[in-house]
C-alpha cells in the first residue's frame, strides 16, 4: 500500500445540499447527526487520514452553520468556496476551480453525506488509480439490489465502457448490479477541461458530474471503474429513512471492531 504521504492528491468534498427530503429545511443536509456528530465530521475524519495536500469544502444551504463547525472542530488546512446556487454536481466541484489552478496532482472527489466511507478503502481505491496509470478511476461497488443507481458497463474483457442511469439503461444493463459511487478520481486540468465541456441540457437543468466521464473517453483517456468499496460504506443519506439504515450499518460495524 502506499504511505500517505505519496498520494499527492487534493480532496474536494461537497457539503452544499440542502437535503429537501430531511424535514428540516433549516439544517444543513451535512450537519445531520451520526452518533452525535454531524455527517461532514465523519467524512472529514477520513479524508484527514489520506494527508491530502489540501481539503476543498463546497458549502451553499446554510453554509455558515457548516463553517463554524469546521472551524470549530479544528481541522486544518481546509479551504471553503460557495456554491450560490444548486445547479448540479458538477458545477458543485467547479467552484473549486481557483483553490485548484496551481495544483498538477489528482484530485478526490467525495460526497459530504456519505459517512462510512474508510480512508482504507480511498487509499486501495488510489493505489488502484496510480498502478493503472488510469486518467480517471471511479469507485463503484456490488448493490444487493440495484434499482436506482447508475449503473457500471463493461466489455466481455471486463474493462469500463460507461456509467448508465437507471431511466437511461437497457433491460440488460439494468441486470448489471455494479453501482456508481459518484466518488471520482483525476488530474485537476482534466477535471476541469472536462466540466467546461458539461452541459445542462437535460431535464433537472443541471451540470451532472458524471458528464465527464463520457466527455474523457471521447478523448480516449484512460478510465477505470474499481470495485473496492462494499455497499454498505457507500450509503448516502437523502431522508431520515436513509439515515436510519447508516445508522445500523454504523453500529453494526462499532461492535463488530
Amino acid at each position: 500500500m502506499i504511505s500517505n504521504y505519496n498520494l499527492n492528491v487534493c480532496i474536494v468534498i461537497l457539503a452544499a445540499g440542502k437535503g429537501k427530503r430531511m424535514n428540516n429545511p433549516s439544517m444543513a443536509k451535512v450537519m445531520a447527526t451520526l452518533d452525535d456528530k454531524p455527517l461532514i465530521s465523519h467524512v472529514l475524519i477520513e479524508a484527514k487520514k489520506l494527508s491530502p495536500e489540501k481539503i476543498i469544502l463546497v458549502v451553499g444551504h446554510q453554509k455558515e452553520s457548516v463553517i463554524e463547525y469546521v472551524t470549530s472542530i479544528g481541522f486544518d488546512n481546509i479551504t471553503f468556496v460557495e456554491q450560490r446556487e444548486q445547479l448540479g454536481t458538477g458545477h458543485a466541484v467547479n467552484q473549486a476551480k481557483p483553490e485548484l489552478v496551481n495544483f498538477g496532482g489528482d484530485v478526490l472527489i467525495l460526497a459530504g453525506d456519505v459517512p462510512l466511507l474508510s480512508s482504507g478503502t480511498l487509499i486501495n481505491f488510489i493505489e488502484n488509480h496510480k498502478k493503472n496509470k488510469s486518467d480517471v478511476s471511479v469507485l463503484s461497488t456490488i448493490a444487493p439490489n440495484p434499482y436506482g443507481y447508475g449503473r457500471i458497463i463493461r466489455d466481455v474483457n471486463g474493462y469500463f465502457l460507461k456509467i448508465v442511469e437507471e431511466k437511461d439503461a437497457s433491460d440488460e444493463e439494468r441486470k448489471v448490479n455494479e453501482i456508481n459511487s459518484g466518488i471520482f478520481l483525476l488530474k485537476s486540468n482534466l477535471l476541469f477541461e472536462s466540466l467546461n465541456a458539461v452541459s445542462n441540457q437535460n431535464s433537472q437543468g443541471e451540470y451532472y458530474l458524471t458528464d465527464i466521464i463520457e466527455i474523457l473517453k471521447r478523448k480516449n483517456a484512460r478510465v477505470y471503474a474499481f470495485a473496492g468499496a462494499e455497499f454498505d460504506e457507500l450509503q448516502g443519506i437523502n431522508s431520515p429513512e436513509d439515515l436510519k439504515k447508516v445508522e445500523e450499518f454504523y453500529y453494526f460495524r462499532k461492535r463488530n471492531e
